[in-house]
């Protein structure tokens, strides 16, 4: 196992149906701070990039515009889904995306409990990094906004993810799960 020391997370979450927590919040866009992405090293895609972005998470990037689920994936992969019910075809189509021979990191609330964890994660992904603390996500224009509502994870799916999480020096633990 490798030790892992230090936070801030890029991509695009949903606020909406998080779970008990009280949000005051005016927005449901919500970005990972910079820091994670270059923590993680540079990624070929996004597939769920915000419209709005004050930094670049991959070389490029489909919005909802877009609809990055009805594009091709290719190379590797940053994917920070709406959460809720809205993430599982998000992790779905990463499985699918891997299994044709790409690599991807995805970035989801610690909520181990639920189907979506057992049917995309435990026995799918490579390996989890529970991160230390609960991420500060920022606003579209880049400030940075209030703790989470729930612990994050970042999930490898490829072996050059897993090494990506080794390496990348987030404070956390990493838990091996192939």
């Amino acid at each position: 196992m490798t030790g892992i020391d230090n936070i801030e997370v890029i991509g695009f979450f949903n606020m909406a149906n998080l779970g008990n927590e009280t949000h005051n919040i005016t927005t449901t866009t919500w970005l990972t701070p910079p820091a994670v992405i270059k923590a993680l090293g540079e990624f070929d895609l996004d597939p769920c990039a915000s419209l709005d972005r004050p930094w670049d998470t991959a070389k490029q990037h489909f919005t909802v515009e877009d609809d990055g689920l009805k594009q091709d994936w290719y190379g590797r992969v940053w994917c920070n889904p709406p959460y809720g019910r809205e993430m599982n075809p998000f992790l779905e189509k990463m499985i699918k995306h891997v299994d044709n021979g790409g690599s991807g990191i995805v970035l989801i609330f610690a909520r181990t409990e639920t189907k979506a964890f057992f049917d995309y994660v435990w026995d799918k992904a490579d390996a989890i990094l529970f991160l230390k603390g609960r991420l500060k996500f920022h606003y579209p224009d880049g400030s940075v906004g209030e703790s989470a509502g729930s612990p994050s994870v970042l999930i490898a799916y490829g072996a050059r993810e897993v090494s990506a999480l080794e390496n990348c020096k987030l404070p956390g633990k990493l838990v091996y799960l192939k």
